[in-house]
């Protein structure tokens, strides 16, 4: 599930297919898988496996993990106590330690073997592209991935105990472990290389948290604006948990404990921080408010009460936040996802015209001799009249054919000549190449929601029209054309024609003469496999003789 190494790596790949390889199809299929990337980082949920750090002390374990620490990668949803009891399966005669704190040389050179491990947390190094706020659906990647510090602390306290306020003396040493490698790793896990040791001072803590708290809170909206399907229980937990006073007491012991006269007169240094924890209060109310509407559209008739409890107490912090610390306003990103849909739910219902599926008006219109035009418009009208446009048309063409079979039959007792019998032959097939296309002619018109007619078989009739059109004028001796110089591959070609249209020569209404003789076995050595052509010195069958 680490998407964006896939996309990293995808992208060296796409380089290659485009501008060196020149494979498309597997760019094509490569840039589909990284479609399917980007969307899982914006929708998937992944889980956060966490983070143990690990030493082995004492003389008996091997030089290379002795008086060394390790930072672990843990399994998915793997807790602490799974992790060390897999851990001292290895190590079966080894010892757990009960401190986190690091061991003195009395332990480091014993005989003995002795483990400590901890949970640590990663600290978040964003990428330099991230130069913007971004949704944190794509930094949580980064949190626990590409990470090579880790941190863990310790709560000390320092001077007196308060019994009333334990924030006010309750300092943080926090442990700075740095690997050699980034985990993950060709490993699960790298050695610690260098460890260094920072106080927290009361106060930063306290502003630490409340900026923890802040962000904690705008991600779960951000979440819940982007998919409305996940379920209401954490958000509910979240925000009692921060706006019931009962429950953990809120911000009310930041005040008590560091917004007194007493701890300014004390601590004149701690100026600026203090108001930087009153601005992180006065921003908390714009967040928690975006919360509870969220909640409040959610929330189910059985959780009401407990929903109209939590709405009391917000408006009983608001007005004492707005009065004491002032009025913030919400962020213009909530504004613009609030009156949005969800992000995974936007697509463009935009399409280009060339791709729209098209109506049945549109198709009959595009089909017809004139523009497309919108449904009631003049051209829409003038629909109708097509088919009997076309009808008149091929009509004419049936009578016209019926003519021409009476001249020629008249015209096959005339013929003497060889250049006529190939000249006819070549008519012939013309006549019945168009008697075919005027029978699409008629289908189409009978049936108007039938594919266009190719626009060969178009070209073809125009072109025949104009070549071999006959006046309806009696026959006369001038008609007879002049005589043609026989082609050697004329009669291979025609053949040809009558085979690809599905035709064989018993379907011919009228069966051209015998073909003349050869010259050679080169003229005809391809069509001795048709049962028309068996020999040129054999007759032809007898119901196809014609009488001199």
């Amino acid at each position: 599930q680490m998407w964006e190494e896939a996309i990293a790596l995808g992208k060296e790949l796409a380089e290659q297919y485009e501008n060196e390889m020149f494979d498309y199809e597997q760019l094509s299929e490569l840039l589909r898988k990284q479609a399917q990337f980007y969307e899982n980082i914006v929708k998937v949920i992944r889980p956060k496996p966490d983070y143990f750090a690990v030493g082995y002390y004492g003389q008996g374990f091997p030089t290379f993990i002795r008086n060394k620490v390790f930072i672990y990668r843990g399994k998915e949803y793997e807790r602490r106590e799974d992790f060390e009891a897999r851990l001292l399966t290895q190590f079966p005669n080894a010892e757990k330690m009960k401190t986190t704190s690091p061991p003195g040389d009395d332990i480091k050179n014993s005989s003995g073997q002795y483990i400590q491990c901890f949970t640590v947390k990663p600290k978040l190094d964003l990428p330099s592209k991230f130069h913007r706020p971004v949704s944190e659906q794509i930094v949580s990647f980064y949190r626990v991935n590409e990470v090579q510090r880790f941190e863990y602390s310790r709560p000390v306290r320092k001077g007196e105990k308060n019994p009333d306020n334990e924030f006010a003396n309750m300092w943080i040493e926090r442990t700075i472990y740095v690997t050699a490698y980034k985990l993950p790793g060709i490993l699960r896990w790298f050695e610690v290389k260098s460890v260094f040791m920072v106080e927290i001072s009361p106060l930063e803590n306290a502003i630490e948290t409340m900026q923890l708290t802040n962000d904690k809170i705008n991600n779960m909206v951000q979440q819940h604006l982007n998919d409305p399907n996940l379920p209401i229980n954490p958000l509910s937990m979240l925000l009692n948990g921060i706006v019931d006073p009962a429950v953990m007491g809120g911000f009310t012991n930041y005040e008590k404990a560091f917004f007194t006269e007493k701890y300014m007169h004390e601590h004149p240094e701690d100026h600026d921080k203090i108001e930087k924890l009153k601005d992180l209060i006065a921003w908390q109310i714009p967040f928690l408010a975006e919360g509870i509407r969220i909640h409040g559209e959610k929330v189910t008739e059985a959780l009401r009460p407990f929903h109209e409890r939590m709405e009391a107490c917000f408006r009983q912090l608001k007005d004492k936040v707005e009065k004491q610390y002032g009025v913030r306003s919400v962020p213009s990103s909530l504004d613009d996802r609030r009156g949005s849909r969800p992000r995974s739910m936007v697509r463009s219902f935009t399409m280009p015209s060339s791709s729209r599926p098209l109506s049945v008006a549109s198709v009959s219109s595009i089909s017809s001799d004139s523009t497309p035009s919108r449904p009631g418009s003049d051209g829409f009208v003038l629909e109708p009249l097509l088919p009997k446009k076309m009808h008149s048309r091929s009509q004419d063409k049936l009578d016209k054919d019926d003519l021409d079979k009476d001249k020629k039959e008249k015209k096959k007792e005339k013929r003497n000549s060889k250049h006529q019998e190939i000249f006819d032959k070549e008519f012939k097939s013309t006549d019945i190449s168009l008697q075919q296309s005027e029978a699409v002619i008629l289908s189409e018109t009978i049936s108007p929601l039938r594919p266009q007619r190719p626009k060969s078989q178009v070209i073809n009739v125009i072109s025949s029209e104009r070549r071999f059109s006959v006046s309806p004028s009696p026959p006369s001796s001038q008609l007879t054309p002049p005589p043609i110089t026989p082609r050697t591959k004329l009669s291979f070609s025609i053949q040809s024609n009558l085979e690809l249209n599905g035709m064989s020569s018993p379907d011919i209404p009228d069966v051209p003469p015998p073909l003349p003789l050869k010259g050679s076995m080169a003229d005809y050595g391809n069509l001795m496999e048709s049962q028309d052509l068996i020999s040129p010195a054999t007759s032809p069958p007898a119901h196809q003789r014609v009488s001199p």
